[in-house]
């Protein structure tokens, strides 16, 4: 009997402690509410059905352009779990350049052609990249497929060359103690994941410049929280399992890490020095143009513009017009899957002198089952996403600063496609 009251008490305590970690400010509750649009409202007023957070974060300047940051939160829960889906591609994108930079003094840089060699079982070679302007892979081109139009085998690529073991242990050290990537797009199993490819960074003529061998990750993860979600599941051979989905071993990024980790390549001086990629100028303008920058502004890839229009991958400014207001670019990552959706952008309005943040993810599949591919993507996550971007454009546009913001920083140097460039356009990619 005392073990038991033990047992309980226990449970009670850590209940408590998980209860504690949810945040929602009045301000943002009230201005969202206010606002009125039911497709915002049919979520809030349903915050444990729809998983919903959101993170708003108010940018104001002083005299010297020097920014601060003031965050307001609505249900924020570090352990409500959703999945990041493509949302890993950029903390990756961030490691990959961050390591790169060590091997500097064996001549790469971001453009360097590479090869991927097969390592281990189910691993497969990589040796042209027909989207690129050369034909060959690069990690500057993966980040560029990552970003444009959200890829998942440059994604892949990235997690390979930085390996298991530096993601984990970087993503640590600069204090995302919470954040955890070990699984590839590849169907691989827990013990496949912890295996990346030999790479071969190439010379002009196809010899080898540096060679990175296969990796093998033997740290071991805490997997103590459950994530289960939903009622019932399709499993890998589409037979129904009723019972939920199992997210325990999946990729983790809490929305406060990963709003953070958007900030920290921003804004570097707004964070700890430990809390920075280790990233050259140059890094930092090549990332802010792809964070930013159109797929139909892009002639490498060259995306049909039909299916992949300028708010593609938007979420908040993703209207039926498909386009963004004049003046406005978002640098940000989006991902979708499990009936997940997630967006952490930072927008710039460089008409009307406006800069935010804003951060969301909601779970939107009423029926509870997942891996059915019946998701309410259109009905509800994408009207709810776009709603909730307007609310706070519309405030920002609105709100008085002392100080307007100074946003040459951002003001980027974008790519333009050739007009008469004839070649057929991607239609259809993995994403």
């Amino acid at each position: 009997m005392y073990r038991f009251i033990l047992l309980l008490f226990g449970l009670i305590l850590n209940y408590s402690a998980v209860m504690a970690q949810q945040k929602t400010d009045k301000f943002l509750h009230d201005l969202l509410i206010k606002a009125g649009d039911d497709s915002v409202n049919k979520v809030l007023q349903n915050p444990g059905e729809y998983r919903v957070q959101i993170i708003y974060t108010q940018i104001n300047r002083d005299k010297n352009n020097k920014p601060t940051f003031k965050n307001y939160y609505f249900n924020y829960d570090p352990y409500l779990y959703f999945n990041p889906a493509s949302m890993v591609k950029m903390p990756l994108a961030f490691l990959a350049l961050e390591k790169l930079n060590t091997l500097l003094n064996k001549g790469l840089d971001k453009y360097t052609p590479l090869a991927f060699d097969s390592s281990y079982a189910g691993q497969k070679p990589l040796y042209q990249d027909f989207t690129a302007e050369n034909g060959l892979p690069s990690l500057a081109h993966f980040i560029k497929r990552a970003f444009l139009i959200s890829e998942n085998d440059p994604y892949n690529r990235m997690y390979q060359f930085v390996g298991q073991q530096t993601i984990n242990r970087n993503l640590h050290a600069k204090g995302y103690q919470n954040s955890r990537i070990t699984r590839q797009f590849m169907g691989f199993t827990e013990e496949g994941n912890r295996h990346t490819n030999a790479i071969r960074f190439l010379n002009p003529d196809g010899s080898t410049k540096y060679a990175q061998p296969a990796a093998y990750n033997p740290d071991v993860f805490d997997y103590s929280r459950k994530n289960l979600v939903g009622t019932a599941h399709y499993d890998n051979n589409d037979k129904l399992i009723n019972a939920p989905f199992d997210f325990t071993e999946h990729n983790n990024l809490p929305l406060l890490d990963m709003q953070q980790m958007l900030q920290s390549v921003l804004f570097p001086s707004s964070v700890p020095k430990k809390q920075r990629f280790n990233l050259s100028p140059d890094d930092y303008t090549f990332l802010y143009r792809y964070l930013s920058q159109f797929p139909s502004e892009t002639p490498y890839p060259k995306y049909d513009t039909t299916e992949f229009y300028d708010s593609y991958v938007k979420f908040f400014f993703n209207n039926k017009s498909h386009k963004l207001p004049s003046g406005v670019r978002v640098f940000n990552k989006v991902g979708w899957a499990y009936g997940f959706l997630t967006d952490v952008s930072y927008v710039a309005d460089f008409e009307n002198k406006v800069e935010y943040m804003l951060a969301a993810t909601v779970y939107v599949n009423a029926d509870g089952v997942l891996n059915d591919n019946k998701y309410d993507f259109k009905t509800v996550g994408h009207p709810f996403m776009y709603h909730l971007g307007q609310i706070i454009y519309n405030y920002e546009r609105k709100r008085e600063r002392k100080y307007q913001p100074d946003l040459a920083a951002f003001r980027i140097p974008y790519e333009k496609r050739d007009p008469n460039d004839t070649r057929p356009a991607l239609k259809e990619v993995d994403n």
